[in-house]
């Protein structure tokens, strides 16, 4: 499920956070572990025969769980200063090609300015030319005081100098903001929009493929939430107590149900040639930025940490994205394929109605998510390859779902193309979406500087060196939800129920819960 991107900050709550250790110039710098006043923050802003067993033990369930301690007064709000950053955006072929960029913005129901791009991208080159035309114009002033002047003429030169240093120095100033105010607006216009893409809101996107078919049950049937309350598998209300609404207790088999679909899921991934990751949950948001998201834009699902650059994670696929920033990779690394584990933290700002009761939408939530880099070239082909993954795993669980081509207006900035999967849920008497893969070509590698060497063209000389080396090229990034633990406990609870109560454990999950085959009632 991707991570949609958008500002209010309203205070959540005033949390006490022990502080972080931070890194300064070069140096590591341990500031003391004291327990510093922060304010956890959500901004509004406009974004799968014969039993084996796993190569990997039980993961246990790594949330750390410092002390926090609520307070009723806000602290003074901390002036952070936000690191500059640039992403390499073609603005000439924006310019080139504005018609086309215009009218996918409008597509994909985008916010972006695109006339105040160009209008700042003129702007930026005439100043340009014009810091240039100074610097050219100081360099030869210094270059007449190299040889024997007269005093008078070298006092001269020397005030046309200052004079000039001091005008350049300005314009400078005035073309460094320029830059940055152009970086803000160009970084809000979308991907570009595969053409077999609907065009239209979500109600527009088209069915690709449909798996099984509904449960058929002789009984009145139950929701994951009035099964889960009978066979003591959740705690939502103590969890509402402590942490707030949309928070969860998992319990007895829950918990080897979560830790079973994660292990399980790895297992099967790494077949396909992942490489298995955890990731950090807290990131900059610069890094958020550059996978393509909006904290500061509108409707964001991003957790930020008031006080600081840093931001809780919505989805692996942000800390994934950036283990390879600011690099060249050598083209025989790729592709790089990514299965990531990790805890996902997210607003749900606007979520409401009976339909995000329970477990369907939360907080905070366990995921793994894969990660694809590869050539430009082979990025469709690898598309495919994440949603024939995603179906097949779910697919063996004998889930009755369905495949979508999301439509433009559902797609989010960073996706050249979106596949949905949703699954039918009895308990909702609906499909519900538990998985997506997504295209970002290379939208998130220009944001993030991930690039790559390809092999060296042949030449005649036999001289060896960096000007033979063929330039760099961006990669293209991929992502893709393997399993989304909570919607997937859902839909197995719900599909699997028995008529005394019971749930079925799917036989690929068994041997990954200790050989479990039903969760029963307990005994009274």
């Amino acid at each position: 499920m991707g991570l949609q991107s958008c500002i209010g900050g309203t205070t959540l709550q005033t949390l006490k956070l022990a502080s972080i250790p931070t890194l300064s110039s070069s140096r590591l710098v341990s500031r003391p572990v004291q327990l510093k006043a922060l304010t956890l923050d959500f901004f509004l802003l406009s974004p799968h025969g014969r039993s084996r067993r796993s190569p990997f033990p039980l993961l246990a369930r790594a949330l750390s769980a410092p002390a926090i301690a609520f307070q009723t007064e806000t602290p003074p709000e901390e002036k952070v200063v936000k690191p500059q950053w640039k992403a390499a955006i073609d603005f000439k072929w924006i310019r080139e090609n504005k018609e086309a960029i215009a009218v996918n913005i409008r597509n994909r129901n985008s916010n972006a300015n695109l006339e105040a791009v160009i209008e700042l991208y003129d702007k930026m080159s005439n100043l340009q030319k014009e810091v240039e035309r100074l610097r050219g114009e100081r360099n030869a002033v210094a270059n007449k005081m190299k040889g024997k002047l007269e005093p008078s003429e070298r006092q001269r030169l020397i005030e046309e100098g200052k004079n000039l240093k001091e005008g350049l120095v300005a314009l400078e100033e005035d073309l460094l903001k320029l830059t940055d105010e152009l970086q803000q607006e160009a970084q809000c216009i979308p991907n570009m929009t595969h053409p077999d893409v609907p065009i239209g809101g979500e109600d527009c996107s088209v069915t690709r493929k449909k798996v099984g078919s509904p449960p058929q049950f002789s009984f009145q049937i139950k929701d994951h939430l009035q099964l889960g309350k009978e066979l003591d598998l959740f705690e939502f209300d103590a969890a509402a107590e402590v942490s707030g609404s949309k928070f969860y207790y998992l319990k007895n088999e829950a918990v080897m149900l979560e830790m079973g679909l994660i292990n399980w899921t790895l297992s099967e991934v790494m077949k396909k040639g992942f490489i298995p990751l955890t990731t950090p949950e807290i990131v900059r948001s610069s890094v958020v930025e550059k996978c393509g998201f909006q904290p500061r834009g509108a409707n964001t699902q991003v957790y930020s940490i008031v006080g600081s650059d840093q931001c809780l994670i919505g989805t692996a696929e942000i800390p994934v994205g950036g283990i390879h920033m600011d690099s060249i990779l050598a083209e025989s690394l790729l592709p790089l394929k990514y299965a990531a584990f990790s805890h996902c933290f997210r607003t749900e700002a606007g979520a409401a109605g009976a339909a995000t009761r329970g477990l369907y939408r939360v907080h905070q939530f366990s995921k793994v998510e894969m990660f694809v880099l590869c050539r430009p070239e082979e990025s469709d082909l690898y598309h495919e390859e994440l949603i024939k993954i995603e179906e097949d795993l779910f697919s063996s669980l004998g889930l009755h779902f369905k495949t979508l081509d999301m439509a433009s207006g559902d797609l989010g900035a960073p996706a050249y193309r979106k596949f949905d999967v949703e699954a039918w849920m009895p308990g909702l008497e609906r499909f519900g979406e538990i998985s997506s893969a997504s295209n970002c070509t290379d939208y998130q590698s220009r944001r993030l500087g991930i690039r790559y060497r390809p092999s060296e063209p042949s030449s005649a000389s036999p001289k060896k060196g960096k000007a033979n080396l063929a330039p760099p090229r961006f990669v293209h990034t991929l992502n893709a939800t393997a399993c989304a633990v909570p919607r997937m406990i859902v839909c197995l609870l719900e599909n699997y129920q028995q008529e005394d109560g019971s749930v079925t454990i799917p036989e690929p999950l068994r041997p990954f819960m200790g050989g479990l085959e039903i969760i029963a009632p307990k005994s009274r």
